[in-house]
């Protein structure tokens, strides 16, 4: 699902030309016998390769059994590529999707850029009072609304029951307990105590929060990455590395990360739902009890994890607006959120989902959902998306000793001066 915040985020935003978006006498809705939706849909889904994408193709084409004269177009594009690629397609008025899967983030990034369609009054909203508030905050730009909420996830401590229990160790509370039950499980097993990613800033986010932090105050248009919790954030996952607690990696981390946590190597490893169905293939978990989950270890002030999830949205500039519609509204229905927590343990973003039988007794559900109704919400401003691009930089420089977490926190803070003019 989520396999990592592109550095590439990083863009200037671009006034689009109308002639790119279109208007409805430039996009003629395609309609078969007695008005029946007819002609084509492309979606780009941006879950993960070998996992998810399989069984959201499924689910997404199953869509013709409800419109047979609409045809879907299934592209799976890379999670660190979409946001640029859709944005420079809407800006080229060629190659854009009829509907992406947007991170909670983008949304009012491609909103305030123009390049969706207003959803409120149509069909992709049905059953709009149905949505979890925090999940349909995401989808608000200047009281419009540009998409549907289709997951939210949250954050936890993902660990290998039998790795500790060989260790004598109980699952860590805070960041204290962690770095003394990654000493106990060197000494007992060889092996490390956590996998800490490195190469993405949303996975420095539970340490940020847990210190006090935030990336920025918008209410207020303050910067806030490079005060005294910010440093003190970078500092606490810095000593994790240097300690011996984690082992990290600049480079494919969420591959890497994963691949060590399922073949025994480590431990432990932070991560969300969205990572459960690839877990389960791995050799340490075929007994699907061993994976145990915990909330992310609490740091000086708090536990703390940050709010993610994905919604669907339509382009501004699609020639099939009503069937997108209606494939909005198929891709975010209670029955296929059904279908998708309980194929892929992925949480719901419609409250009624919650009390169908195979969804509430999801082990991991019951996990998640308290942690998601917790979970810290990123600021819904147009350059959320792009703040985490100068802040992996600085993540990864500090994790592997190329700066420290002073310089680190005040170069972060100087690059979002320069993005978010005017604040402070």
């Amino acid at each position: 699902m989520r396999r990592g915040i592109a550095a590439t985020a990083l863009v200037a935003t671009l006034a689009l030309a109308a002639t790119a978006c279109g208007g409805d006498s430039d996009n003629p809705q395609s309609k078969g016998p007695a008005g029946e939706l007819a002609g084509e849909v492309t979606w780009w889904d941006t879950s993960t390769v070998g996992s998810e994408d399989k069984v959201f193709k499924k689910i997404a084409e199953d869509f013709t059994k409800k419109h047979p004269k609409v045809k879907v177009k299934y592209v799976n594009v890379p999670f660190g590529d979409a946001q640029n690629k859709f944005k420079n397609a809407a800006q080229a008025g060629s190659g854009a999707p009829d509907v992406i899967r947007s991170e909670v983030a983008w949304t009012p990034d491609f909103a305030d850029l123009g390049i969706l369609d207003p959803l409120d009054g149509t069909a992709a909203l049905k059953n709009e009072g149905d949505f979890l508030k925090q999940a349909a905050a995401s989808t608000k730009y200047k009281d419009k609304t540009y998409a549907v909420p289709q997951v939210i996830d949250s954050m936890g401590i993902f660990y290998n029951k039998k790795m500790l229990k060989d260790a004598g160790v109980e699952v860590p509370a805070t960041v204290a307990d962690l770095k003394t039950a990654s000493k106990k499980i060197k000494d007992k097993t060889g092996k490390t105590g956590m996998y800490l990613r490195g190469d993405d800033a949303y996975w420095f986010l539970s340490f940020l929060y847990g210190e006090g932090g935030d990336l920025v105050d918008a209410k207020n248009k303050k910067i806030t990455i490079d005060n005294p919790a910010g440093v003190k954030a970078l500092g606490v996952a810095k000593d994790l590395v240097t300690s011996g607690a984690a082992k990290t990696d600049a480079t494919d981390g969420f591959d890497n990360m994963q691949k060590a946590f399922k073949s025994g190597d480590v431990a432990m490893m932070i991560n969300g739902p969205w990572a459960i169905a690839d877990t389960y293939a791995g050799d340490q978990f075929k007994d699907r009890t061993n994976l145990g989950i915990a909330p992310v270890p609490a740091g000086s002030a708090k536990q703390g994890a940050p709010q993610g999830g994905h919604n669907l949205a339509v382009y501004a500039g699609s020639k099939n607006r009503e069937a997108s519609h209606a494939f909005v509204e198929y891709m975010t229905s209670a029955e296929v959120q059904a279908q998708v927590t309980k194929e892929l343990n992925l949480l719901p973003t419609r409250t009624s989902v919650y009390s169908q039988p195979d969804v509430a007794k999801n082990e991991i559900v019951t996990f998640f959902k308290p942690v998601v109704e917790k979970a810290v919400e990123r600021p819904w401003i147009p350059e959320t998306g792009s703040l985490f691009a100068p802040l992996v930089t600085e993540y990864t420089k500090v994790l592997t000793n190329q700066t420290t977490p002073e310089a680190g926190a005040k170069a972060t803070g100087d690059a979002y001066r320069k993005l978010l003019k005017g604040w402070n």
